[in-house]
Parts: structure tokens; C-alpha cells; sequence
């Protein structure tokens, strides 16, 4: 058998008792048009690993297979969706591997020769910690199309003096080119969760173009963005002996907040000296 003609996924999940847990964030999506639609946006698939988050029963790792992955690797720490991934795996022979693992505990470096694309419906409960991870490991990672909650996306995307502008804009906006693809209605998912879907690709940019360590952006951000409507004298004061004399000898206001600095900004701020 190959993977075309595995049985409809419905049928899988009901074989294997795969309802979908709230624990694990899972929600299905079943249609392989758009799976496919995913798998397409990904690519190219045929070289180096494909590293999916959270497949389940396996609908977008059936796509990523047959829009002509030539190697995916599957992170699923779910015990129970093991033997519908083990039907996916006979069927699709060395293309696939299954990891029982838990994603914020692997290093996509570990997991297959470059180039390595993360393709992933991330489960909501654990999307952003994932993605801040792999920030922090661009350089081991091609790029990267997940599905997210829109509302992360619209955080992802933001731009300054917007309600949603803020820390993971920045992080992710400095080490990423980032664009905003399609959005997935809640009606396509089993069960539908509450909200809309949006898909983005993340595009790491050259190691040369940001901080080899992200540490100290994230230190900032945190306090900046930490409550929101404190003035940044106060809200870094934390971090710097003297905030004011550090923000105005970089051309900043010591009465800004933290939504009206720019990305390049904030870059400026994490390499100045700190307590």
C-alpha cells in the first residue's frame, strides 16, 4: 500500500480511538486540500529533513508525503496516535520517521541533514514556547510554515504603536522574515476550536543580520513589554544602572513605552551594557 491510498482519515481515528485531547492541544485537520495547501506553501520538500510538530493521525504528514517529501521527521508525544503513524510509516517506507518525544525538548539540529524546514499544525497550548525555542536555533533551521491561533500570527506581524505589538513581534520580527499566508477556518477542525487558524512562513535570516545570542533581547523585551504602560525609565530599571542616561545616549526617550520603539530599536538596547 502507499500512502494515496490509506483509508480516509476519519476512519484511521476512529480505528485507533484518536479523539482529540484537550491536554495535548490537539485539534484535527482533515481535509487534504488543505493539508496539501500547507505542504505546497512549504516548499521545496525534496531535500535535506522536514521536521512536523504534533501530527496526530498523520493528515498533514500524509500531505507533506505526497506533495514529495523526501524525508519527514514526526514529533509526537502522544502515545496513542503511534499506531496510525505506524500504518503511515509502512506505507510511505525510509520517507518517514515517528520520534515519541516531546518537541520542546529536541533540537532540531539532532534530527536530520540540512536543509531542515519545520512544517507543523502546532498545538495551541504549547505554539509560542515552541517558536521562541527555535528562534533561539535559527541557525540549525531553512525555515519554518506553522499553523497558529490568528491572534499569535497577528502578534507575530504586528509593527509598533499597535494593540498587538509586543515581545514576540520583536523576537521573532529580528531573527525572521516573516509573511502572514492563509487563514483556516475553525469549521475545518476536528474537533473546531474557537477561534480561526492562520498560517505564516518564517524565513530566518542570515546569521550576519542578527544577535548571535538572544538572551539579551530577550531580557529586555521581557521588561519593557512587562507592563506595558510603564514608561520605559522605569520598566528597564531593572536591567540598566542608570535607564535614562542608557536611553537618551541612544537617541531614545526615557518617557517612551515600550509599543513605540522599532525592532531596530530594541536591537540597540540588548547590546548596551546592563547591571
Amino acid at each position: 500500500m502507499d500512502v494515496a491510498a490509506l483509508p480516509p482519515l476519519r476512519e484511521t481515528i476512529a480505528k485507533h480511538g484518536l479523539d482529540a485531547r484537550k491536554r495535548f492541544g490537539q485539534h484535527f485537520l482533515l481535509d487534504l486540500n488543505l493539508t496539501r495547501r500547507i505542504a505546497r506553501a512549504a516548499q521545496p520538500l525534496d531535500q535535506g529533513t522536514v521536521i512536523e510538530i504534533g501530527p496526530g493521525p498523520g493528515g498533514l504528514t500524509r500531505a507533506l508525503l505526497l506533495e514529495g517529501a523526501a524525508k519527514v521527521v514526526a514529533i509526537e508525544v502522544d502515545p496513542r496516535a503511534l499506531a496510525a503513524l505506524a500504518e503511515l510509516q509502512a506505507a510511505s517506507g525510509e520517507r518517514l520517521q515517528v520520534i515519541e518525544a516531546d518537541a520542546l525538548k529536541i533540537d532540531p539540529a539532532s534530527l536530520g541533514p540540512a536543509p531542515r524546514r519545520i512544517v507543523a499544525n502546532l498545538p495551541y497550548n504549547i505554539s509560542t514556547p515552541l517558536l521562541v525555542r527555535w528562534l533561539q536555533q535559527a541557525d540549525a533551521i531553512a525555515d519554518m510554515v506553522l499553523m497558529f491561533q490568528k491572534e499569535v500570527v497577528d502578534r507575530l506581524v504586528a509593527t509598533p504603536r499597535t494593540k498587538d505589538y509586543g515581545r514576540l513581534s520583536v523576537l521573532a520580527q529580528h531573527v525572521c522574515e516573516i509573511r502572514r499566508l492563509f487563514d483556516i477556518p475553525a469549521a475545518a477542525f476536528v474537533p473546531p476550536p474557537k477561534v480561526t487558524s492562520s498560517v505564516a512562513r518564517l524565513t530566518p535570516r542570515p546569521s550576519n543580520q542578527r544577535l548571535a545570542d538572544l538572551a539579551p533581547l530577550e531580557k529586555v523585551t521581557a521588561a519593557a513589554f512587562g507592563q506595558r504602560r510603564k514608561m520605559l525609565r522605569g520598566a528597564l530599571a531593572g536591567i540598566f544602572a542608570d535607564p535614562v542616561a542608557t536611553l537618551e545616549g541612544i537617541g531614545l526617550s526615557p518617557t517612551a513605552r515600550a509599543e513605540e520603539l522599532s525592532v531596530a530599536d530594541f536591537i540597540t538596547l540588548a547590546e548596551m551594557p546592563s547591571k
